[in-house]
């Protein structure tokens, strides 16, 4: 049974730092992981994704710079770093594991399975 379990949201002052986590389990085969997030009453974006294999990192445009995603040795948690947030990084933010990072991975339509989502709250 694959298990994707999210912590590490909360709520944050504008400038302020946090760092969620994500523990997958059953799911070695998977080789993309990423973080997205969903404002209320929209779809969900892509906001940074990691190629476990390598560890080679992609990110949407408003978090470079700003957020990190990176992965234990162990290559089951995976984090989001997100620096310098801004009222508009509030959102729920979810983790999510695929077979593979595509072109289109920030759509999410290559994921497969999904963490329950965090909220993230950040207040000017």
């Amino acid at each position: 049974q694959v298990q994707l379990v999210e912590s590490g949201g909360g709520s944050v002052q504008a400038g302020g730092s946090l760092r969620l986590s994500c523990i997958v389990s059953g799911y070695t085969s998977g080789n993309c992981m990423a973080w997205f997030r969903q404002y209320p009453g929209n779809g969900r974006g892509g906001v940074a994704a990691i190629y476990r294999a390598t560890g080679r990192t992609y990110y949407e445009d408003s978090a470079k710079g700003r957020f990190t995603m990176s992965q234990d040795n162990a290559k089951t948690t995976f984090y989001l770093q997100m620096n310098s947030l801004k009222p508009e990084d509030s959102a729920i933010y979810y983790c999510a594991a695929a077979l593979v990072c595509t072109s289109t991975w920030r759509t999410g339509v290559d994921f497969h399975y999904w963490g329950q989502g965090t909220q993230v709250t950040v207040s000017s």
